[in-house]
Formats: structure tokens, C-alpha cells, sequence
């Protein structure tokens, strides 16, 4: 991977592989673009809580990289991007995977961007599993 290349250009040419954190916990980069990113993951056993349930970080996580791959999509090559604030909704427990995230921008300014994302099984119901909205600081 050249280091001259963007975050942005090295997910869309690598995948996964340009996130140390995707490649740790398995998220695949379905698709980004105009001003959305999809995102799914397979549920290891090891990512559950106490009770066996998904941690509520699980869905916390996906969200913010589905939101924030959404924004770098409508950046410009010489800024980068950080999470201010972000509030997520857990509304539905689930115990396996597959999930999938979207997220996408509401509002983008030009230092702050308003962003929403959820999480959903990824099977044929896509039931919503959790909510999440946050704002991002956008550095030039």
C-alpha cells in the first residue's frame, strides 16, 4: 500500500485489508458512494456478552464505520474526518450473524457533518437491530 494514497482510495482499491480494525473483526466493504456505505460481518461467538447476546459496541462500531466511510465520500482528498459525538439505539437484541450496516450523510458543512447508520440482520426480514446518529469534525 503506497502511503500517498488516501484512506478513502486505499478501502476502495484494498477492501478490508487497507482497516486494521476490519480485518480484525471481519467487516467486509460491500459498498460506498454518494454519501453511503454498506458494510456487513459475521457474528463470532467471541463478540458476545455474558448473556450471549451481541455487545451493544458490536452495533456501535459498524455504525461509525459505515457512517464514517458514507462521509469520506464526499470530502476532498486533503481533509480527514473525526467522530464528535455519537448516540446509538440498541432496539432489538440478536445472539448470531450475519449483520449489515448503512450509514449515510444527512448534513455535511463545512467543518461538521450530520450523519445517521443502522445495523440490521442480513438475511431476507433485515430486521433493525440498532440506530445510530452522530456528528463528525471534518479537518482540512
Amino acid at each position: 500500500m503506497k502511503s500517498e494514497e488516501t484512506y478513502f482510495e486505499r478501502i476502495q482499491k484494498y477492501g478490508r485489508d487497507a482497516n486494521p480494525f476490519f480485518r480484525l473483526m471481519g467487516i467486509e466493504v460491500e459498498e460506498i458512494g454518494n454519501g453511503q456505505a454498506y458494510l456487513s460481518m459475521m457474528v463470532r461467538p467471541d463478540m458476545q456478552n455474558g448473556e450471549g447476546w451481541i455487545q451493544g459496541g458490536i452495533f456501535t462500531s459498524l455504525a461509525d464505520e459505515a457512517m464514517a466511510l458514507a462521509l469520506y465520500t464526499q470530502i476532498s482528498q486533503n481533509e480527514q474526518i473525526t467522530t464528535l459525538t455519537e448516540n446509538t439505539s440498541f432496539l432489538k437484541g440478536e445472539r448470531e450473524g450475519p449483520i449489515r450496516a448503512a450509514g449515510w450523510v444527512v448534513r455535511k458543512g463545512r467543518r461538521v457533518a450530520f450523519m445517521e447508520g443502522e445495523v440490521r440482520k442480513k438475511d431476507r426480514k433485515g430486521e433493525i437491530l440498532a440506530r445510530s446518529s452522530a456528528s463528525f469534525l471534518i479537518l482540512k
